[in-house]
């Protein structure tokens, strides 16, 4: 699914850039560009992160 249109980034995008290591919004954007036009995939975005299981285990580890 398009999670930012103006990008064209897809939610599968998304979790790639997340498993090979971003895990901010603002690493999300430098890997794939998304949230930088209009700004309304940055909630989507931020589901995204903490829904995934590997950015989890990276705030742990923490």
């Amino acid at each position: 699914m398009y999670i930012c249109v103006c990008k064209a980034v897809t939610d599968k995008q998304i979790k790639q850039a997340i498993n090979n290591g971003a895990c901010s919004r603002r690493e999300i954007y430098h890997c794939t560009g998304a949230g930088d036009v209009c700004g309304k995939c940055t909630r989507h975005i931020r589901q995204i992160l903490d829904e995934n299981p590997v950015q989890h285990l990276i705030m742990q580890a923490a």
